[in-house]
């Protein structure tokens, strides 16, 4: 398979930042009363993932190691700035609906971890790749999510109805507890597709980052780094 082909596919399917990492998961759960609000925060966390990749992976030699991380939220900081002025001007509705949680993105675990794991150790346009992937993978999840509620909910889907006057709105589920609902019920259904694909040798998702020893700038020096566990081995002594 082509790497950047990979890349895209291990953002949507095997490394899906939803249903199969579970990151973002306060975003995924508060804003997706709606698909529009699923996929205006999906696709604003997408434009930051692919330029704060991008520019992580430029200066990856240049930022020093004592202060990569401070360093990775100034760019992240300023991307989801611009980002959140642009939809203040040209987006206004959405940007209201979104509220505080498009500023929030700054700290979203998703950003930050492929900034550390990935794009802070690998080429430009292979981080840019990485960020579309995970980014179109958590823009996905997010409109199931929310066009699910939504049907459910209200009655529409990107706020058409759908449904004639026969059909009486479940209102649980654009409520706090229906994202937990909907969530746990696609979760539940990539599980069982997950144990298929463990089942054929193709696991949907590998251990990443100090589990596998891939930390960034840690290399031998990581605890975990591919040290077997020690064994207490004493000569002359009781056995």
């Amino acid at each position: 398979m082509n790497k950047y082909v990979e890349r895209l596919y291990n953002g949507i399917i095997k490394e899906n930042p939803t249903f199969v990492l579970m990151l973002g998961m306060c975003p995924t759960l508060a804003v997706t009363s709606s698909a529009i609000n699923g996929l205006g925060m999906g696709l604003s966390t997408t434009v930051v993932l692919i330029c704060s990749n991008l520019l992580i992976s430029l200066f990856r030699k240049i930022i020093p190691n004592g202060v990569r991380m401070p360093a990775y939220i100034v760019i992240v900081a300023s991307l989801v700035t611009v980002v959140q002025f642009l939809m203040q001007a040209y987006l206004p509705s959405l940007s209201a609906s979104l509220g505080v949680y498009i500023p929030l993105i700054v700290v979203n675990c998703i950003i930050l971890g492929r900034a550390e794991s990935y794009a802070s150790k690998n080429a430009p346009v292979e981080s840019i790749f990485d960020g579309l992937g995970m980014g179109l993978g958590f823009t996905i999840g997010l409109t199931i999510i929310g066009l699910i509620r939504e049907i459910l909910g209200a009655g529409t889907a990107f706020d058409v109805q759908i449904f004639g006057e026969w059909f009486t709105p479940i209102t649980i589920f654009i409520m706090a507890p229906g994202a937990f609902l909907v969530l746990a019920f696609l979760v539940a259904g990539m599980n069982i597709v997950r144990k298929k694909m463990d089942a054929k040798g193709t696991p949907l998702a590998e251990p990443a980052g100090c589990l596998a020893g891939d930390c960034a700038h840690c290399g031998a020096s990581c605890p975990s780094a591919g040290k077997k566990p020690e064994t207490n081995n004493t000569e002359g002594g009781d056995k």
